[in-house]
């Protein structure tokens, strides 16, 4: 990233927040959107040919994990911010399941503090916790944790409705979003992939959709009892779906995100036992990764996480029920989406950088990035044709787990303005 004055000739320009998707030239200049326009001619600065390429509102992460405090032998900060920047995402956020984590004012202030030293090229938020230790017990000092968290969530399930009720009343003034993972643990058991027909065919323990909609159903009848907005996180399924589409019909205070991986996979995709596909919430029916998609274009599903976390090799790879849950993505969410969605014209360009742009920041409570003259430069540049291999000399993570390590993916960002 730099300031210096350019412009860039014929670029596609995508505006999410004016809808509009159209050629043009921009010109930047000192981090700021100077002026676009079908032509430009401005004399001593610099020209960059730009037709074919994509310039769009960074992308913002609703929710990823950090393996700094405490697991640095995974990666740190820096290299977690580095994958970020490469992907296209000028903002991040981060859980609050660091070690230790981040449910009291002295920890959110110190790595808070590490991440401005590290990168200044993405912006980064922390999720405060919930819960003390994030056990769903005991609440943490909310407004203290206010002072200097993006919102509230311990990223994990709250069983005790009881709890959960008075941290919805007490979060409701401080105006931070609240974000709740809806998961019914006895409900889900020791199940390792989604239940049905492909869970048996594998000879994988089952978790049944009803683990998710049974505990989803409970927090939105709190939340029409209290008002208070919440976030709901990592909707996997169909029914999901349509109570989350009932509950915005009711006026309930609600957004809602599913991660890029639900999109992409379903259970059949499991035949392989790869534990790079062992996710929490684990992957969808055919008929839920429909829905999620479905739910997306219609606005039903809000925003795109990446909910990334990094493990090592070691970790990873051993049998499936016994891998951690997760996988890396940050540099690979945006080609990855474009050429499985709007390259097949199932979503269109605008569609997209919204669900990674635009409602990201809504879900938060924070304004969109807008890319009208005179605006602040937070922009990517992206070229949806480039190919490259994802593998270790090209990715930025010092983690490697995902299930296109070594394979060769198209569309890369070429630089962000932030």
């Amino acid at each position: 990233m730099n300031n210096q004055s350019q412009v860039l000739k014929q670029v596609r320009f995508i505006d999410p927040v004016a809808n509009l998707d159209r050629v043009v030239d921009v010109w930047i200049n000192e981090g700021k959107i100077q002026e676009i326009d079908s032509q430009l001619d401005i004399p001593s600065v610099e020209t960059i040919d730009a037709r074919g390429f994509i310039i769009a509102p960074g992308a913002i992460d609703l929710y990823s994990c950090s393996s700094e405090p405490g697991f640095e032998h995974r990666e740190n900060l820096a290299n977690l911010l580095d994958a970020a920047v490469a992907g296209g995402f000028t903002r991040l956020n981060i859980l609050p399941n660091t070690m230790p984590p981040l449910d009291n004012i002295k920890t959110l202030s110190w790595v808070k503090e590490k991440s401005l030293s590290v990168n200044t090229d993405c912006r980064v938020g922390f999720w405060g916790g919930l819960t003390q230790n994030l056990a769903g017990s005991q609440m943490t000092e909310l407004m203290e944790l206010a002072g200097g968290a993006i919102g509230f969530t311990d990223g994990e399930a709250i069983a005790d409705l009881g709890l959960l009720y008075r941290l919805l009343e007490y979060a409701k003034p401080l105006g931070k979003p609240v974000g709740l993972v809806a998961v019914d643990r006895k409900l889900r058991g020791d199940g390792v992939m989604r239940e049905g027909e492909a869970s048996i065919a594998f000879g994988l323990p089952g978790d049944r959709s009803v683990s998710e909609t049974a505990a989803l159903a409970a927090i939105l009848e709190i939340v029409a009892v209290i008002n208070t907005p919440v976030h709901l996180m990592r909707i996997s399924t169909s029914r999901g779906v349509e109570l989350i589409a009932a509950a915005k019909q009711r006026g309930l205070p609600v957004t809602a995100s599913t991660t890029w991986m639900h999109l992409l996979f379903d259970t059949r995709d499991l035949a392989d036992y790869d534990p790079n596909l062992r996710l929490k919430p684990p992957l969808g029916n055919e008929s839920d990764k429909l829905a999620l998609i479905d739910g997306i274009k219609r606005g039903i599903i809000d925003a795109i996480a990446v909910d990334r976390a990094a493990y090592t090799y070691e970790e990873k790879m051993v049998a499936f029920a016994d891998a951690p849950s997760g996988v890396i993505g940050l540099e690979l969410v945006l080609p990855l989406l474009y050429q499985r969605f709007v390259e097949t014209e199932q979503w269109s360009a605008i569609e997209l950088w919204r669900a990674l742009s635009t409602n990201a920041a809504i879900c938060l409570g924070e304004q969109p990035i807008t890319c009208s003259a005179g605006d602040r430069a937070e922009l990517m540049l992206f070229d949806p044709k480039t190919t490259w291999q994802a593998n270790r000399m090209n990715l930025q993570s010092l983690a490697n787990n995902t299930p296109w390590l070594d394979q060769e993916i198209t569309g890369r960002v070429i630089r962000i303005w932030n």
